[in-house]
């Protein structure tokens, strides 16, 4: 039987977000074998070198842009390399299934932020569904609590710039080439990080470090090109749900590889994250295709003699 493209673009997504979590394993197992900053540049080199190759073989990469856009990629990359930070040092010192909870809300900020200051419609029910799913990150969070790890605010900061990213990324011109994007924020972030590294310890490089380092990269730039596919493959508000099965994959590898598993509160609140993200996904999806009606009709209207 033929694969929809929904059904293509909804295993698109699940293979990109799995790939990004093997990202993040990796990468967390680093922590205590060597700096993070260090590894941020050595994994970047890897990565921006092969995207380069790839980008210019398949003439994805074009660097003449208006001003305007060049603005927008700037304030991107800026967004790009402050979430890169606090989201690795996040992961460094919390269980990854924690921090990746946290990232879940992605969908709600996005959408609150789009209505501040976009001036994009949301409805009421939209509304109330932010509120609940912010609880929910609170739930994960807990501030003040015995439990609390003060690494949360790094994790909550790093929703904030990958929310600046995002809709910085939606103001950008249709004709500029999304891995020409890519690739900018890829060169900018490890040049950032090379040079922070610069200030504190580098050490020795171990076979076993070089090849999480690699691992890290390839799952990194799987995880890019499978998120660029899906956006090419069936609708949007379909496959954006399935963005949530990372947290699946959290959750496995966190058990399997570093004994973690996050307490009732953190599940509980994780649950109400998803489902109010999930249901925020299909209100946009709903008010999209009611637009789109909508247009087509007054189009139809403005056709009749």
């Amino acid at each position: 039987m033929a694969l929809t493209e929904n059904t293509r673009g909804a295993g698109l997504m699940m293979v990109s977000m799995a790939a990004f979590t093997f990202n993040d394993v990796c990468m967390k197992a680093l922590a205590g074998e060597i700096p993070l900053f260090q590894a941020i540049f050595m994994r970047g080199v890897l990565t921006t070198l092969f995207m380069f190759i790839v980008g210019r073989r398949m003439g994805l990469i074009r660097f003449k842009l208006p001003r305007k856009d060049w603005g927008l990629i700037a304030l991107r990359t800026t967004g790009e390399i402050f979430a890169t930070g606090f989201f690795l040092t996040a992961l460094y010192n919390m269980p990854i299934a924690n921090v990746t909870a946290i990232l879940q809300a992605l969908p709600l900020t996005i959408a609150l932020a789009a209505a501040l200051f976009l001036r994009e419609h949301l409805g009421w029910r939209r509304i109330i569904a932010i509120l609940v799913g912010l609880a929910g990150v609170m739930l994960i969070v807990r501030p003040g609590a015995a439990g609390f790890n003060t690494y949360s605010i790094y994790a909550l900061a790093a929703v904030g710039f990958v929310t600046v990213r995002d809709l910085s990324s939606r103001r950008l011109s249709t004709n500029v080439p999304s891995f020409t994007v890519a690739l900018i924020g890829a060169i900018s972030v490890t040049t950032v990080f090379g040079l922070a590294a610069t200030t504190g310890e580098w050490v020795p490089v171990s076979a076993q470090i070089g090849g999480l380092i690699a691992l890290a990269s390839l799952f990194i730039i799987g995880g890019y090109l499978a998120s660029v596919a899906v956006m090419r493959v069936g609708e949007i508000g379909f496959t954006a749900p399935f963005r949530y099965t990372g947290l699946i994959w959290a959750l496995i590898l966190g058990w399997l590889v570093f004994a973690e598993w996050p307490d009732n509160w953190t599940l509980i609140g994780a649950a109400i994250v998803v489902a109010t993200g999930v249901f925020t996904l299909y209100r946009e999806r709903q008010a999209r295709r009611r637009a789109a009606r909508n247009a087509a009709k007054a189009a139809g209207i403005r056709q009749t003699p």
